[in-house]
């Protein structure tokens, strides 16, 4: 296995472009960027890994975390593969991930955020306590049943059942446990940067999905209002991982971003 300071990693691409991280949402497993590798990594040498705490990585976690140690594991990483800047695409708590390890490194040269926020929504906020409720009630099965109601078009849902339905059981044995679940929400529900922080922010591109069923549309767009030159996009189209229902729409849009 791959890893550095307890952090299972995989790189994508030619040795010789430049590094792009992906770092994904709730989940943390770098296999959630399965749809965009190929694309990516025609033109970047991408770099996905699993958070603390997911997938393949160590699965310890201390009592609370947060998304500034959530970065610190970024940062660390850059360090042990000697990586001295890269550019950083972020979905969700991904994207809040990009925020914290720019703004404690100055090593992150272009960020895209992907439905993130900067105050969580009371729209959010009784999604994750739904989520929280269906964990601590009925359990991880119909967690994980639940959770594409949150991610994805009802449309692109039911022409995907199938698909969803045969991936079902590897996310229950990928699935890091309850109690790393709730910690991580906590930390979620817990981020609130001030406006001045973001405001130190540059070269940020904030994505926003209109159908986003997890994070209001006005929600993530507000992610924007505080950094200076922010470029902004919207989806009319695609939920809350717009990245896997529209890819190709998401490849331009990304790709065009870091090479301007």
């Amino acid at each position: 296995m791959v890893e550095a300071g307890g952090l299972h990693y995989q790189f994508h691409g030619a040795e010789d472009a430049p590094t792009l991280i992906l770092s994904s949402g709730l989940g943390g497993s770098g296999g959630y960027w399965a749809p965009n590798l190929a694309a990516l990594s025609e033109h970047y040498r991408v770099l996905t890994y699993d958070q603390r705490g997911t997938g393949r990585s160590d699965r310890g976690l201390p009592e609370t975390t947060s998304i500034e140690a959530m970065a610190q594991d970024v940062v660390a990483l850059m360090d042990a593969l000697e990586i001295e800047t890269a550019h950083f695409v972020g979905h969700a708590l991904g994207g809040m991930i990009g925020i914290e390890a720019a703004l404690a490194s100055g090593r992150i040269d272009r960020l895209v955020v992907v439905n993130g926020w900067r105050s969580l929504s009371p729209h959010t906020r009784r999604c994750f306590e739904a989520r929280l409720a269906i964990l601590r009630g009925a359990g991880t099965e119909a967690f994980l049943r639940a959770q594409p109601l949150f991610l994805f078009p009802p449309d692109w849902i039911a022409a995907h059942d199938a698909e969803l339905e045969a991936d079902l059981a590897h996310h229950l044995a990928a699935f890091p446990g309850a109690e790393t679940m709730e910690k991580r929400i906590a930390a979620v529900r817990a981020y609130a940067p001030a406006a001045e922080r973001l405001a130190k922010l540059r070269d940020v591109l904030v994505i926003a999905t209109r159908d986003d069923f997890l994070v209001p549309h006005a929600a993530a767009l507000d992610l924007a209002e505080p950094i200076p030159g922010a470029d902004v996009a919207t989806f009319g189209w695609g939920g809350h991982a717009c990245n896997v229902t529209d890819p190709k729409g998401f490849h331009r849009l990304v790709l065009k971003f870091l090479e301007s």
